[in-house]
C-alpha cells in the first residue's frame, strides 16, 4: 500500500528516535552518564522486561546502574530502535537537587546573571524543568543537603544510585525542558552548597516567620517520581 514510502507517523517516530540518540550522545560526549529510559506509549513507560510492573518514567534496563556509560558509541546503540527516554545517572558527573515550582524559580531569579552577589554567581548551572512543575538542579557531586533541607519533603537530592529524566525526554504531561541549558554556562556545574544557600534562603522568603525546620508541616509535599 505505502510502497517505499512510510507512513507519517512511523516517519515521526523515526525523527523523534534520531533527535534522542542525538541529543543523548552529545550529553554523553560531555562526560555524562546516560541510560535509556522506558518507551511512552500512551500514558505508560513500556521497557519490554517481562513482568515488570513500572508505568511511570524509569530506566530500560534492569541493570541501569552498571550499564549507565559516557561513551558515546554505546550509548548511540540503545537509540537505534526504540525512541527510549534520556536518564542521567546522578551521583557520578553531577548530583541533582529536585525542588517543587515555586522555590525553583526564586533560585533561579537569584542565579541570573544580573546576580551580584559571590553566592549568586558559585549557584549558576544547568536547570531542568518537567512538566509536572518539579525543578531540578545540577551541580558538583559528593555535598548532601543541609539538615534543614534534609528534613524538607519536597527537596530531594539525587546521588549515587539515582537518575533524573533530562531533556527533551517525554513525560504524560508534556516534554522535560532546560530551563537554564547546559551550553549557557560551557557545562559547568555550580558549588552545591551555594545552591543549597540560596535554596535556603528561598524557603524562608516563602514562610518568612517561620524557621525553616517547620516549613515543612505548612507547604504541601510534592508529587513523587516522574
Amino acid at each position: 500500500m505505502w510502497g517505499s514510502v512510510r507512513p507519517p507517523i512511523m516517519e515521526l517516530a523515526a525523527l523523534e528516535r534520531v533527535r534522542l540518540r542525538r541529543i543523548a550522545v552529545r550529553y554523553a560526549a560531555h562526560g555524562w552518564d546516560v541510560t535509556p529510559g522506558a518507551c511512552l506509549a500512551r500514558h505508560r513507560f513500556v521497557c519490554g522486561r517481562v513482568g515488570c510492573p513500572t508505568t511511570g518514567c524509569h530506566p530500560a534496563l534492569e541493570d541501569w546502574e552498571r550499564s549507565a556509560t559516557a561513551d558515546p558509541a554505546r550509548v548511540a546503540t540503545w537509540w537505534r530502535v526504540r525512541p527510549h527516554g534520556v536518564l542521567l545517572a546522578t551521583g557520578r558527573a553531577f548530583d541533582a537537587i529536585e525542588v517543587p515550582a515555586y522555590l525553583g524559580q526564586r533560585v533561579l531569579d537569584a542565579t541570573r546573571p544580573y546576580g551580584r552577589t559571590e553566592t549568586a554567581a558559585e549557584g549558576r548551572g544547568p536547570v531542568a524543568v518537567t512538566p509536572s512543575g518539579r525543578w531540578i538542579f545540577l551541580v558538583q557531586p559528593g555535598e548532601p543537603l543541609r539538615p534543614e533541607l534534609d528534613q524538607c519533603l519536597y527537596v530531594v537530592r539525587h546521588g549515587v544510585g539515582s537518575w533524573i529524566p533530562a531533556p527533551p525526554t517525554r513525560l504524560p504531561e508534556g516534554t522535560v525542558r532546560w530551563a537554564v541549558a547546559p551550553e549557557e554556562n560551557r557545562w559547568r556545574l555550580p558549588d552545591p552548597y551555594s545552591v543549597q544557600e540560596i535554596l535556603v534562603d528561598a524557603l524562608r522568603a516563602v514562610t518568612p516567620a517561620t524557621p525553616v525546620s517547620l516549613l515543612t508541616a505548612q507547604l504541601p509535599a510534592p508529587r513523587r517520581g516522574y
